[in-house]
């Protein structure tokens, strides 16, 4: 036993300088130094992050994704070496794209069994060391990779790479930490300071006031938006600009997030192609796509894109094409737009005709989407748009859902739920995150009934088994929702527009379409939770409200709806 404080304190401190909620770990033998220092916490009752042990990898990432989309409050993630940075890579490839500021560390081992008096296991020799350090895996997928230098930097390298992540472009940073490092005696800094919250600048004030103006001059301006209402403060800050001036509000085909109230008489649906075609004047707020084919811009329009980063890294092809980039905070930018606008004279009477004409289009886009909805519920076998409508109705106004869907996803933004601030969640990348970022935000909002609405085939490449061995565990209860369309239905569309004429079409023969058919809703019976299968639309409003009975009790549903393919 050792007297003195090592460098698994350093670890730990750092988490606690950076205000770390939650340790999520799927990790390996490595962390011995910080599990002690973890006791000491414990023990001693001192105050610092909870430490979560999930089964599987990229369920830890996407907890850390889920919780952060809720509370806006970066997290840790503890994985093992090489091989553990591998089957996690699909959650940090995800929170690289959507902008998930994330704190990543994994082990490794220096001596190899060569240090005398000390033993790491011959596994790092034979199995587990990586040629230049775990961090080249991982370098492509995060903002900064490194290894820590030594047991003296160790506490400073975890706070600044934590600060990193955190500022503009936002994502997660990754460290990798020797083992032999955190055993050796740490001397805590005489300034340990708590990290401040990362600054927002806004974009310069003569361009706001600049695009003030040409709001007023515009004939028929439109906003496209994917991502603003990440926070609830994005979310009114468009609500309150479209109000003033009567924007009309598109959320993109892309939309990750929910963005605008769909009751709002502003909101004119999703995607909308016919209203950017319309435009004088169109303002892309934190869109990657705002159209495609990304060539095809709206022709009449000048394009103004409001973001923190107009350019992402890790996109290959960028398509916003824009005329003015107002790049810096987009919440603060809105809310400085709204009070140029104010500033700048009373009410105009082409407003006032611009609101009377888009109220009316959005009462006609409503009654039609109302009249979709009547016609799916009676058919059978039940339409994905008939199932997205029940599960809106029947959840509170407060539920989240989080959407892995693939042929259903434009569905799902048009018809589920009822939108509000951080009610909507797309997770970015790979499939197989669905569960573990629902699961997440339960963690964050534990009083908020969670949905995760996921394809069968986006089911099978979730880790099943670790998710519900940890929602059981931690008593985080959701409702699974399984569109099962009996197949991989993206890849027989494509195939067939690809070969429209060809032999699969003619013969009914398509290799990427087969899924083995599984009774989803049994797989929830082990861990005690509920399951159900749903053929008849009539059935779905009983089935999701036993399920959300389910989850009330603290057991997590999966209902296995079997819609139309």
């Amino acid at each position: 036993m050792t007297n003195y404080v090592d460098g698994g304190e350093a670890v730990l401190e750092a988490f606690r300088s950076l205000g770390i909620d939650y340790v999520m770990a799927s990790p390996g033998s490595e962390w011995g130094a910080v599990w002690e220092a973890l006791a000491r916490q414990k023990v001693r009752n001192s105050p610092g992050p909870t430490y979560l042990s999930c089964a599987h990898e990229t369920l830890a990432v996407d907890l850390a994704i889920g919780y952060t989309a809720i509370t806006g409050r970066m997290q840790a993630v503890m994985l093992h070496t090489g091989v553990g940075l591998l089957q996690g890579s699909m959650g940090i490839d995800g929170a690289q794209r959507s902008g998930t500021p994330m704190l990543v560390v994994s082990g490794e081992a220096l001596t190899y069994g060569d240090r005398q008096g000390f033993d790491p296991g011959a596994q790092w020799q034979a199995n587990l060391s990586v040629v230049g350090g775990p961090h080249r895996l991982v370098e492509p997928l995060v903002k900064w990779a490194n290894q820590v230098s030594s047991t003296e930097t160790l506490y400073q390298q975890l706070v600044s790479a934590g600060e990193m992540a955190q500022r503009a472009p936002t994502g997660p940073t990754y460290l990798a930490v020797p083992i032999e490092t955190m055993l050796n005696e740490w001397t805590p800094p005489a300034n340990v300071r708590d990290a401040p919250p990362p600054s927002k600048p806004h974009a310069p004030l003569a361009d706001i006031e600049r695009l003030a103006g040409m709001l007023a001059d515009a004939r028929n301006p439109v906003i496209i938006t994917e991502a603003i209402g990440r926070e609830p403060e994005g979310y009114a800050a468009l609500v309150a600009l479209a109000e003033l001036l009567a924007l009309p509000v598109i959320e993109g085909n892309q939309s990750v997030v929910a963005n605008f109230p769909r009751d709002h008489e502003m909101h004119q649906g999703v995607g909308r192609r016919d209203v950017l075609d319309e435009a004088d004047l169109l303002i892309t707020i934190r869109c990657r796509a705002p159209w495609y084919p990304p060539s095809d811009r709206p022709a009449g329009a000048t394009v103004v894109a409001i973001d923190e980063t107009p350019f992402r890294p890790h996109m290959v092809h960028h398509a916003s094409h824009a005329d003015m980039f107002l790049e810096g905070d987009a919440v603060a930018t809105l809310e400085l737009l709204a009070e140029a606008v104010r500033a700048s004279g009373g009410a105009d009477s082409k407003i006032e005709d611009r609101r009377a004409r888009w109220s009316a289009a959005h009462a006609r886009l409503a009654e039609a989407d109302r009249a979709t909805v009547a016609e799916a519920s009676g058919s059978r076998p039940i339409q994905p748009i008939a199932m997205a409508a029940a599960l809106g109705e029947a959840l509170p106004d407060d539920a989240v859902f989080v959407d892995e869907t693939i042929s259903h996803r434009g569905i799902l933004l048009r018809h589920l739920g009822k939108r509000q601030p951080r009610s909507y969640l797309r997770p970015a990348g790979g499939l197989g995150q669905g569960i573990g970022v629902a699961l997440g935000i339960k963690l964050a909002a534990p009083n908020r009934p969670v949905a995760a609405v996921i394809g069968d085939g986006s089911f099978m490449y979730n880790p099943v088994t670790q998710a519900l061995a940890l929602s059981k565990h931690e008593g985080l209860a959701i409702m699974i929702v399984v569109a099962n369309n009996t197949g991989y239905l993206a890849m027989k569309r494509e195939h067939k527009n690809f070969y429209p004429d060809g032999v699969s079409v003619e013969n009914d023969i398509f290799y990427g379409h087969p899924i083995t058919d599984l009774a989803y809703e049994e797989l929830v019976q082990p861990f005690g939770g509920f399951g159900r299968r749903v053929e008849d639309p009539a059935d779905l409003a009983a089935a999701f409200g036993e399920a959300q009975a389910a989850v009330a009790d603290g057991r997590t549903a999966i209902v296995n709806v079997m819609v139309d393919s």
